[in-house]
């Protein structure tokens, strides 16, 4: 696997759903921000992407609302001023296995084996494979994972507080 140890001066990106937004996102969004001093592309999956990929159905905020809220967290986290650029993601490995400026892509532990295939087909294509920033995850307040999923079903609110 390439995971590495990520250089300060990169171009990172960093893709997902992003809907509905919560805290272990904006914890992948600060890895992207501290990392990407030459830059930050957050690959928003498309409506269709984001239906194809669940691995469970529900519902999920449309491309613009998610878009709107990515940009503002982007905005609250963002202390380096990094140049942003939000891409719509229409196929899963998509920017990261084509972009020849990309320089490492930002993984949470459950996405991380991902990035072999993203770099084995970068080679394919002829490029330097990407370095890999691991961004842990964020727990709930009962010692489960943050996911939007937890959020959609009413078990959690986005900073990981317990509803009941």
């Amino acid at each position: 696997m390439d995971l590495l140890v990520a250089e300060p001066c990169m171009r990172v990106v960093v893709a997902g759903t992003f809907g509905p937004l919560h805290d272990g996102h904006r914890s992948l969004f600060e890895h992207a921000l501290r990392f990407g001093a030459d830059g930050v592309v957050v690959a928003l999956t498309s409506d269709d992407l984001a239906t194809e990929t669940r691995h469970e159905p529900r519902p999920i905020p449309p491309f613009d609302e998610r878009m709107a809220a990515v940009t503002d967290a982007i905005a609250e986290l963002d202390e380096w001023d990094r140049d942003v650029e939000i891409r719509r993601l229409e196929t899963e490995a998509g920017i990261a296995a084509t972009d020849p400026a990309i320089d490492a892509l930002v993984v949470s532990p459950e996405t991380a084996p991902e990035l072999e295939d993203i770099n084995d087909q970068r080679r394919e294509r002829g490029l330097e494979p990407l370095s890999g920033i691991v961004a842990p995850y964020v727990y709930a307040d009962d010692g489960e994972r943050i996911s939007s999923t937890r959020i959609v079903t009413g078990e959690i609110d986005e900073h990981g507080r317990l509803l009941e």
